[in-house]
């Protein structure tokens, strides 16, 4: 008899890592397995990326998720790296059907009605209110034309809401790296911003 996480009871559950191994080789049973383990962590970072949703937004946090999963499933032979690349790839999944979801009601409204990201100057990157999802998506790929790095450690924070050493995993470098990156892409996204308002 098999658990959720596909193992027998009493036996330590597979690595989330292998199953990802496994799954970027093909075997569609890795992923039967992996989903129940992760999805918890996947609605942990559907719900941060919700949070600055407005009132009454169509998309909800489980269709979000569902969304993504959809996607990840859509993915063909990822050489999945390990358990923080997984996240940082959902994260910038749900970052995409966000962004697309905000463009779509944009274009249907001339503009108006965009979905509202927090981001102030106190707080930067880090939650506080204020600025326009598109807006800040286009200025994460403005960054990301000079520095890529910085780009993904603002996609992996904010969006992914992974801490600074899931990041540095995640991107190979150290935490110290991450934090250096962290502190100027809120600095140089805020610049931006402010000029976009202007």
């Amino acid at each position: 008899m098999q658990n959720l996480s596909g193992s027998r009871p009493g036996a330590e559950p597979p690595r989330v890592t292998d199953l990802l191994v496994a799954w970027g080789r093909g075997d569609e049973s890795a992923l039967e397995r992996l989903m129940p383990i992760v999805h918890q962590e996947l609605r942990r970072v559907a719900r941060r990326q919700m949070a600055g949703e407005r009132d009454g937004h169509t998309l909800q946090t489980s269709a979000l998720v569902n969304e993504a999963y959809l996607r990840l499933v859509d993915l063909s032979r990822v050489q999945w790296q390990d358990r923080a690349h997984f996240f940082a790839m959902s994260a910038r999944l749900m970052r995409r059907i966000l962004v697309d979801h905000a463009r779509s009601r944009a274009s249907l409204k001339r503009g108006g009605g965009a979905w509202r990201v927090s981001l102030d100057e106190a707080a930067a990157v880090s939650g506080g209110p204020s600025s326009d999802l598109v807006a800040l998506d286009d200025a994460l790929h403005a960054l990301a034309e000079v520095d890529e790095r910085k780009s993904r450690v603002v996609e992996l924070r904010f969006f992914g809401g992974l801490s600074v050493e899931e990041s540095a995993e995640a991107l190979r470098v150290s935490p110290e790296t991450v934090q250096r990156d962290w502190k100027l892409a809120k600095v140089w996204l805020l610049r931006e911003l402010e000029r976009d308002r202007r």
